[in-house]
Order: C-alpha cells, then sequence, then structure tokens
C-alpha cells in the first residue's frame, strides 16, 4: 500500500533506503541545504518559539462555546498543561512530506508474492485437496499448507500460560469464512492468484453458528471438539468473581434493577492493510519486516511455528498505518517466514482491502447481563453480572479480555458484594482480538448506562448517585485491590463543574478520603473488608 509518497527515493537494485526521519535534506550547488521535496512553506508554529511549545490562544472557541484551544489542568495535577492543548506530532511532518516509510515501501531484489487459498464457507470439512496443478503453474515457486507448518497451532498466550486452539492454515475443517487454508508464493500476485485458483479442494458444509447466546444451548452445533466454550481457566470454564454476600445483598435491596447490553462488533479498518516481508539471509537467520503492533509477541509466534530459535529471526518493525490493536496478531509474517524458507528467495504478503474485510479480526461482539440491588437512599449493596464474549472461531486474545472484563465490572465504583461469571464463547464469524481499550471500553459502557437506569428507576440523581458509591482510599476493588489514591470522586466533580451541573453541598465537598463513619453504614463497613474472592 502506498499512502502519497511524493518520492521514494529508492535504489533500482536493491533494498529501501529511504528514511522515515522527517526534515532530511541534501546540500545544493553552494552547499546550502535544501528540502527532498518542493513545498509550499509552512506557517511557523507560534507554539515553538525559544524551542518550547506555547500554551495556545485561548480565545479559540469551538461549538458549545468549548474553548477548543485552551489547555486544561488535570484535576489531580494541577500542574499538567496537556489535555485539551494543541500539541504537535512527532511523526507528522514526516507523513505530510511522504517521507515516513511503512512495510510496503520496502523493496528488496527477486520478491516474491503471496496469495492465500480462504475458506468459502463458514463451517465446513475439507474432505479433500490437491495442489499438483497450481504447483506446476508458470511462475509458482512455493505453495505451503498445515503439513508445511512445524507447530501448526500456536497463540500469542500461550507464552503465558494459555493453551492456543487455532491452527495458522486449516487442517481439516475450516470454522469461518475467509480462514486461511494454503498459501501461494509466486513471480507476480497474477500468477499467485492463479494459483489459488488452480488448486482443487472439496468441502462438506456444517451448520454455521453466530448467535453467543444460542451456542450455550446443548443443542446447537459444536465448533470445537471441546464444546463452545473456552474451557481453559483453571478449574473453571469461565472467569469468575466471587466477594460478600451477595445472597444477602438481594434479600435485603429496596430495589433490584436490571439491564442487558450489546455491544457490537466493529472493523479496525486501518489504512494500511495486513503486509510482511520475509528475506532469507545467507547466514541462515531470517529477516521479516513486519507491521506488528507487538514486536516481541509476534517473533516468538513465528519462531515458535518455525520451532526455530528466536537467534534465527530478526524483526524490522515498520511505521504502522493504523492498527489499534487488530495488528496484535499478524499471521501475515509467519505465512512469509514459511513461504521464504521453502523457496529461498525473499517473499511478500500484502493483503487487499476485500481481504481485510473478510479476514481481519474485530472488535469482539458482547453480551452483558447486569443485576443491581440497592437502597431507596441510592447505595449499591450488590451485583450480578453475566458476560459472554463473542471470540469468533478461535479464542486469541478472548480471555485476557474476559480477565479485564471481571477486572472492571464494578467501574469507578465500590460495590461490596459480588457475582461476576465471564465466558468465552465461540460462534463461527471471523475471531476477534484486541481493540482500544480491549475488555474495558465494552464493560464501562453497560456499566456506565446502568447506573443511569439505576438512578432513574430510584429516582435519584445520576451524578448523586456516582458520587456517593465513588471509590474512595480504603475501598476494596471488586478483585481485592485496596484503593490508594483513587480518582473517582474529583474528575466527577471537575466534569460536573464543566458542563453546567449544580450539586447540594455535601456532594461538592467530597474529597477522595476514606468514608467517615455517618456516611456508610456498619454493615457496608464490614463488608468492605471482606475479599472472598474466588476469581
Amino acid at each position: 500500500m502506498r499512502l502519497l509518497h511524493a518520492r521514494d527515493g529508492r535504489r533500482r537494485d536493491g533494498v529501501d533506503r529511504t528514511e522515515g526521519r522527517p526534515g532530511r535534506a541534501r546540500r545544493g550547488a553552494r552547499g546550502a541545504r535544501r528540502p527532498l521535496l518542493p513545498l509550499h512553506r509552512l506557517r511557523e508554529d507560534r507554539r515553538r518559539r525559544d524551542g518550547r511549545v506555547a500554551r495556545p490562544d485561548r480565545g479559540a472557541r469551538g461549538r458549545a462555546g468549548d474553548r477548543r484551544g485552551s489547555a486544561r489542568d488535570d484535576p489531580r495535577e494541577p500542574g499538567v498543561k496537556a489535555v485539551g492543548a494543541r500539541l504537535p506530532r512527532y511523526d507528522g511532518l514526516g507523513h505530510v512530506t511522504g517521507r515516513t516509510q511503512f512495510v510496503d515501501d520496502v523493496r528488496v531484489g527477486r520478491t516474491l508474492w503471496v496469495k492465500a487459498l480462504r475458506s468459502p464457507h463458514h463451517h465446513a470439512a475439507i474432505t479433500s485437496m490437491e495442489t499438483s496443478k497450481a504447483e506446476k503453474l508458470k511462475g509458482v515457486h512455493a505453495i505451503v499448507t498445515c503439513a508445511d507448518v512445524p507447530k501448526n497451532v500456536y497463540g500469542h498466550l500461550e507464552a503465558l500460560g494459555v493453551p492456543a486452539d487455532e491452527p495458522l492454515l486449516a487442517d481439516g475443517e475450516v470454522r469461518y469464512k475467509g480462514q486461511p487454508i494454503a498459501a501461494v508464493a509466486a513471480e507476480s500476485e497474477e500468477a499467485a492468484r492463479a494459483a489459488v485458483e488452480a488448486i482443487e479442494i472439496s468441502f462438506e458444509e456444517r451448520e454455521p453458528l453466530f448467535d453467543i447466546r444460542k451456542a450455550l444451548d446443548g443443542e446447537a452445533p459444536q465448533i470445537h471438539q471441546w464444546g463452545n466454550v473456552y474451557p481453559h481457566y483453571g478449574p473453571y470454564n469461565h472467569r469468575r468473581v466471587r466477594k460478600g454476600d451477595i445472597e444477602w445483598a438481594f434479600e435485603n435491596a429496596d430495589a433490584i434493577v436490571e439491564g442487558v447490553y450489546r455491544p457490537q462488533a466493529i472493523e479496525q479498518m486501518p489504512m494500511e492493510t495486513q503486509v510482511a516481508l520475509a528475506v532469507p539471509e545467507a547466514s541462515g537467520r531470517l529477516t521479516i519486516y513486519s507491521c506488528t503492533q507487538a514486536m516481541y509477541f509476534s517473533m516468538g509466534v513465528v519462531a515458535a511455528h518455525l520451532q526455530v530459535p528466536l537467534n534465527k529471526l530478526k524483526f524490522i518493525g515498520g511505521t504502522v498505518g493504523g492498527g489499534f490493536g487488530g495488528k496484535v496478531d499478524t499471521a501475515a509474517d509467519t505465512v512469509c517466514a514459511l513461504l521464504a524458507l521453502k523457496s529461498r528467495r525473499p517473499v511478500k504478503w500484502r493483503w487487499t482491502r476485500e481481504e481485510e474485510f473478510l479476514a481481519s479480526s474485530t472488535r469482539a461482539p458482547w453480551h452483558i447481563e447486569i443485576a443491581d440491588a440497592v437502597t431507596n437512599d441510592g447505595w449499591i449493596l450488590g451485583r450480578r453480572m453475566l458476560t459472554l464474549h463473542d471470540s469468533g472461531a478461535y479464542s486469541r486474545f478472548s480471555p485476557y479480555g474476559v480477565t479485564k472484563h471481571a477486572f472492571h465490572h464494578t467501574g469507578a465504583y465500590t460495590i461490596p458484594n459480588l457475582r461476576f461469571d465471564g465466558f468465552v464463547v465461540y460462534t463461527n464469524r471471523v475471531p476477534t482480538t484486541a481493540m482500544r481499550g480491549f475488555g474495558v471500553t465494552s464493560v464501562s459502557f453497560a456499566v456506565e448506562t446502568h447506573l443511569t437506569r439505576v438512578a432513574h428507576a430510584i429516582g435519584m440523581d445520576p451524578w448523586q448517585l456516582r458520587l456517593k458509591n465513588a471509590n474512595r482510599i480504603g475501598d476494596t476493588s471488586g478483585n481485592g485491590v485496596a484503593m490508594k489514591d483513587p480518582s473517582t470522586v474529583p474528575v466527577t466533580l471537575a466534569a460536573a463543574e464543566r458542563v453546567g451541573v449544580e450539586l447540594p453541598a455535601e456532594f461538592r465537598q467530597m474529597t477522595p478520603e476514606p468514608r467517615s463513619g455517618d456516611l456508610l453504614p456498619e454493615h457496608l463497613r464490614e463488608q468492605q473488608r471482606l475479599n472472598g474472592e474466588d476469581s
């Protein structure tokens, strides 16, 4: 993929040596330095006088009277002037001048190009596959299938003790549309595409499953031999939190408020699609240019799939042309490495936009059920929460996402009695992965929306409900961590002030300091000292 590179500075006979540093210049006839690109002069940034970034003009106003040009203080750190300030990007000049180098800008002589055979079905058994005709086509140098992968099943979290469940290339069964089955390296993308079309393959379709609620039904189609729920959470098949006496909380509540929340899948949509380049060296090492967001994760995954030591790999990362979490897992690296070793030629795989939509990982859909036991004066006595995480056909980072749900399911609030159950559920959709705020944004959306629902149910102001139950110093979180410097109270008060909310004096005077005895009933004070966590 090319992103408006006005000058590429490539040598014709080898590797692209273009630097990614902005502002490079060369000498003119009289030794004066002149820019590499004929640009109109950019207006001088007044903030950068004397080597300092000056505070923006406070007179600039945005919509609704917001002083968008002004720097704002962090309510906890009065000296901080970053929030709301227009600070220059360190890489901005490189982007606008075209000097920033992306992985696809790297050119190596004699490079082969990759195309993949992908599943046309959401769920099917592979009954036969023959690659001999494709191997004989002109320009084809190598084809790899699951049989060519030394360790076909591996994942990022296996290094942390979390068992993997996904093959690099499908082995006997496909579980989502677009799953890679084989890959071809050829002299051109057209030749590789022709070879993919020449591979003879047949399937036996199976009933697909897309509903995470239905997936828990014993009569639903089984996606894996162990079922439709990821089973590896210690002694349980899901993430659990138990704290306090949840039965007591619901028996003594004045109201029980329930809600169901369903954040949906979101396509990452990076400008740069997945791309990788693998170059075999004469020394036996393999150099891989990768757009990964997690260099050492990806390096470890490639080494595990190839069953080679890390010192046989050299990873070079480029500027990531948009990742958002989706480029934490990059299968392109390993496929290129396999084909480079087999062909003894440099190999590049550049996904098309269609492939990116079809097979790249998305943000996960969730099904979240919350029930809060509350008193009429606004104390949250207890919470039950069930979360179902749609991981797609394979788990990838989903076990970690559900664990983060468990950590954050109380939000920024103290709730003394808890019962949390979080499941990773398989469906026949593309596997999901990390995306901005992974495992936190979805549960935060559910928790904050639910708190407003609770406030309306008991006739209380939503701001006051939040402040009353906000974390204070000495409170214990849902996973048993004692609060040392919680920011909920000062940040909530600052937000209320900025949007013009008038709060009673008792709330305006709140601080993060420990609650006094007259503000917290005795039974809640006692229960806050109970951990009782089983997770």
